[in-house]
């Protein structure tokens, strides 16, 4: 392996969803920041949202065959399982070629090929952002140098599996610290003096979300104004029909609701704008909902491998910072009768906001780039 003091190559491994490619973002910004990445190549899969994150923010990306661990059975689990030594081959021709100096990986199905064939070719991170560890990270651990977790109460679980056991918390990246509330309100054309809901299922938007608002929507927007990411056109089609819902509405009320199917550049202002957020319990709301501290109403994934969004949402939920609603009890008139309540209080939301801040690791990033950094100049050095 070559010296890694004058910068590291880094491979990122990991991809499918927002959650796991969010983090990996947040410490490529870290380390360039810091002046010390010297080149990243990300290895995923060619059908998830990794490839667009990737060129976005110019990083080099390879696709492998990838199948996706399911942990129920089905008969994609047979082509899936074909799929895997595929992708093991691809993903060790890759990282022969490239002579990383360490290997981030951020989970999910695609990531496990990489950390695999990494084994003997470079140390290797993997980073868990659920509360629960999920499968990749169960296989990923048995060839991971260090396992990175993001809460406190999943540390006893981790150290039966790994005796090299960090807790770092879960990186959002440092754009979200400038929003700016009065700016956010302008952008969106909204009044001053009525609360806002930002609503978000995640990347892929939450059509069982979606469609509780729309069930409960012009009574709402009598009383809030509605930010909705509802998910892409290839997720579902909630915002054609959202939208048209919104055209049949008073022009009073169509001013109040703002139909996004993804946030991105301006996610900062409409964190900064909000009043209170309705969403799923995925790894990157729970961490951007600390960062910036927000009270929530959650609504875990139910069925999510291990229960990880009801843990997930527990860790807010817990502190009083969160109400937290099973989706089969998460009816129209209990939202409704939910948000009317917290909108009452405004000192409840303030508490509750305090409680979200008080379990963000804002030093997330920070603390992943320098377990990254010191792995790779702990491998280099021993390859002298």
């Amino acid at each position: 392996m070559g010296e890694a003091n004058n910068g590291i190559r880094l491979v990122i491994a990991g991809g499918g969803t927002g959650g796991h490619v969010l983090p990996a973002l947040a410490v490529v910004e870290e380390l360039r920041r810091r002046s010390i990445l010297s080149a990243a190549l990300w290895i995923g899969s060619d059908d998830g949202i990794e490839r667009q994150a990737a060129d976005d923010n110019g990083i080099r990306f390879v696709a492998i065959p990838t199948g996706k661990l399911r942990r129920y059975l089905s008969l994609r689990n047979l082509t899936d399982a074909a799929r895997i030594p595929l992708g093991l081959a691809a993903a060790r021709r890759t990282l022969r070629s490239y002579h990383p100096h360490v290997v981030f990986s951020t989970g999910g199905y695609v990531s496990v090929p990489t950390v695999i064939g990494a084994w003997g070719i470079a140390p290797v991170l993997t980073h868990e952002q659920t509360a629960v560890l999920g499968l990749a990270t169960r296989i990923n651990v048995r060839f991971a140098d260090v396992l990175a977790i993001s809460h406190s109460p999943s540390e006893r679980e981790a150290r039966r599996l790994h005796n090299n056991v960090i807790v770092t918390g879960n990186p959002v990246r440092n754009g979200l610290q400038g929003g700016d509330r009065e700016r956010g309100r302008s952008s969106l054309g909204f009044a001053s003096k009525l609360p806002i809901i930002y609503v978000t299922g995640g990347a892929r938007g939450a059509s069982p979300i979606n469609q509780r608002v729309a069930a409960m929507l012009p009574g709402l927007l009598e009383q809030t104004q509605v930010i909705h990411q509802t998910g892409s056109a290839s997720a579902n089609d909630d915002a054609r029909k959202l939208s048209e819902l919104r055209s049949s509405l008073p022009d009073t009320l169509q001013n109040r609701y703002r139909i996004f199917e993804y946030i991105a550049d301006v996610l900062p202002d409409i964190y900064a704008a909000a009043d209170l957020v309705i969403g799923r319990a995925g790894a990157g709301t729970i961490a951007e909902l600390a960062f910036v501290g927000k009270p929530s109403i959650l609504i875990p994934l139910p069925g999510a491998g291990g229960d990880e969004q009801l843990m997930n949402a527990r860790v807010l939920g817990e502190i009083d910072a969160a109400v937290v609603i099973a989706q089969k009890e998460a009816t129209p008139t209990r939202l409704r009768s939910e948000i009317t309540l917290l909108l009452a209080d405004p000192e409840r939301l303030t508490r509750m906001a305090n409680s979200a801040k008080s379990a963000a690791r804002p030093d997330a990033a920070a603390r992943l780039a320098d377990a990254l950094i010191h792995l790779a100049k702990s491998s280099a050095a021993t390859s002298r």
